[in-house]
């Protein structure tokens, strides 16, 4: 077993990173989550499933807001995931406290990769074993974004991460247009996340964050999931 396996900051003979392959597969076995852009909004949606029927399920949440005006979501390990979010909401903050404005969506997915990366870089540390989705509506409109735990980071139109990701990408290529709006993409996120699921989809085992030309992000109640839980089937 080559040195390469275990080391962050050495290459395999490859050319890959072993670790950041690991991480890779570390989301790619984490509950499911995608993002759809729409023209005038952008949603957020992901399986939150628990291991045991006494888990408290209003305690668990994995979309957060990293300002008033983004929200992000993950696949992978919660601990990692926390660290992220605490790290979002101080640059967002002290973007706000400069400024006096909201910090524009790609400022802070670039804040949050960067961070990624260095994790790649540096000697004690591992990589973060989650990949992001961050929505964010600003002056340059809905934005949707994701973040692996290389620090790479891209635009999306729509995306999924997390188990069945390919599935659940192929399933929104077939289904995305330009003009779609915010309430058909929300239809569209919760269709994608039930193709995936192996038992009945409820408002208490899905979570929906959706942002439009209010520039608030919230997360929607679960009365309100299950009014469009109702509106699909």
């Amino acid at each position: 077993m080559s040195g390469s396996e275990f080391s962050l900051t050495t290459f395999a003979a490859n050319g890959k990173l072993l670790q950041i392959e690991y991480a890779l597969n570390r989301v790619a076995e984490g509950r499911p989550a995608l993002g759809i852009k729409a023209k005038n909004g952008v949603v957020l949606a992901t399986e939150k499933k628990v291991t045991s029927p006494l888990v408290d399920e209003s305690t668990i949440k994995k979309i957060e807001n990293l300002s008033s005006g983004v929200g992000m979501v993950y696949a992978g390990m919660p601990p990692d995931y926390r660290v992220l979010v605490s790290r979002g909401r101080k640059q967002a903050q002290q973007y706000y406290t400069m400024y006096r404005e909201q910090i524009p969506t790609s400022q802070i997915v670039r804040e949050q990769a960067a961070v990624m990366q260095e994790f790649t870089q540096s000697g004690g540390v591992r990589p973060f074993g989650v990949s992001l989705m961050i929505a964010g509506y600003d002056d340059s409109g809905p934005q949707l974004f994701q973040v692996d735990p290389s620090g790479s980071y891209f635009g999306w139109k729509a995306s999924a991460i997390g188990k069945n990701h390919v599935n659940a990408k192929t399933f929104l290529e077939k289904r995305y247009n330009e003009d779609i709006e915010l309430e058909d993409a929300i239809h569209t996120a919760i269709l994608t996340l039930k193709e995936g699921f192996e038992e009945a989809i409820t408002a208490d085992n899905i979570e929906i964050g959706i942002i439009g030309e209010d520039r608030i992000f919230r997360i929607l109640t679960p009365a309100e999931v299950q009014d469009y839980l109702g509106e699909v089937e």
